[in-house]
C-alpha cells in the first residue's frame, strides 16, 4: 500500500480482503468474480484498481494477508507457556481440525481450497502459497527439533522431513474430509501423528 494512503483507504482494502478470503474460502477463486466482492464490500468497479491492479494482485494479496495472519497465530500457539512444546503441537493439530471440520470455515481453510487451483493459474500466487506453505513447515520443524531435544516427543529421521510429512499427511486429510463429509480422515491424521512423534494419547 502507498504510504501516503489514508486509513479510510487502508480500511477499505483490508475490506475487500477480508470479503474476499471468506468467499473464496467458500467458493474458490476462479468461481467468484470481482462484482460479487465489490457488491459485499460496497465499494465501486472502477475503486477496485486504485488498491489491487488485476484480480491476480488481489489473489496475491489475498494470500499473503492469509499466511501472515495463519503464522502469527500459529506463531502463538507454539510458544503457549507452561506446555511441553509436544502439548502445543498437538494443541496446533487440534486446531486445525477444529477450523476445517465445520462447512463454513470462516476463511481459515485459504490454502486448503485454493492450493491446487491457484498453482495452476497464476505464478505469482503459486510463490506466494508456496512462501506460506514453506513457513509452515518451518515452524513445525523447529517445534519438532525443540521437542524432541526437550524430550516431549521423539522422531525417526531429519526434523524437517518429518514436518514436511505432517503437513502434506494434514493438507491430505483436510481434502478428504470435504470429499467424505466426515471428520474420520481427521481422527486417523491425529492418531498418525502421535505414532510419527512418538506422543501417547
Amino acid at each position: 500500500m502507498d504510504a501516503t494512503a489514508t486509513p479510510d483507504n487502508h480500511d477499505v482494502r483490508e475490506s475487500l480482503l477480508a470479503i474476499g478470503q471468506q468467499t473464496m474460502a467458500a467458493k474458490g477463486f476462479s468461481a467468484v468474480g470481482l462484482k460479487e466482492i465489490l457488491a459485499s464490500a460496497g465499494v465501486p468497479k472502477g475503486s477496485f484498481y486504485h488498491y489491487f491492479a488485476s484480480k491476480d494482485a488481489y489473489g496475491e494479496a489475498l494470500l499473503e494477508k492469509y499466511f501472515t495472519d495463519y503464522l502469527a497465530e500459529m506463531d502463538a500457539t507454539l510458544h503457549q507457556p507452561g506446555l511441553t512444546m509436544a502439548q502445543r503441537l498437538m494443541h496446533y493439530w487440534q486446531a486445525w481440525q477444529d477450523n476445517q471440520s465445520v462447512s463454513d470455515c470462516q476463511g481459515k481453510c485459504l490454502a486448503v481450497k485454493l492450493g491446487a487451483e491457484v498453482a495452476d493459474l497464476s505464478e505469482s500466487m503459486r510463490l506466494t502459497m508456496q512462501r506460506g506453505t514453506t513457513g509452515i513447515v518451518d515452524r513445525l520443524a523447529l517445534a519438532i527439533k525443540a521437542g524432541a531435544a526437550e524430550g516431549s516427543l521423539s522422531i525417526e529421521g531429519q526434523h524437517r522431513d518429518v514436518a514436511q510429512s505432517l503437513y502434506q499427511l494434514w493438507l491430505g486429510a483436510s481434502v478428504l474430509v470435504k470429499v467424505t463429509r466426515t471428520t474420520a480422515p481427521f481422527d486417523s491424521a491425529m492418531n498418525t501423528t502421535r505414532q510419527i512423534l512418538h506422543i501417547a494419547p
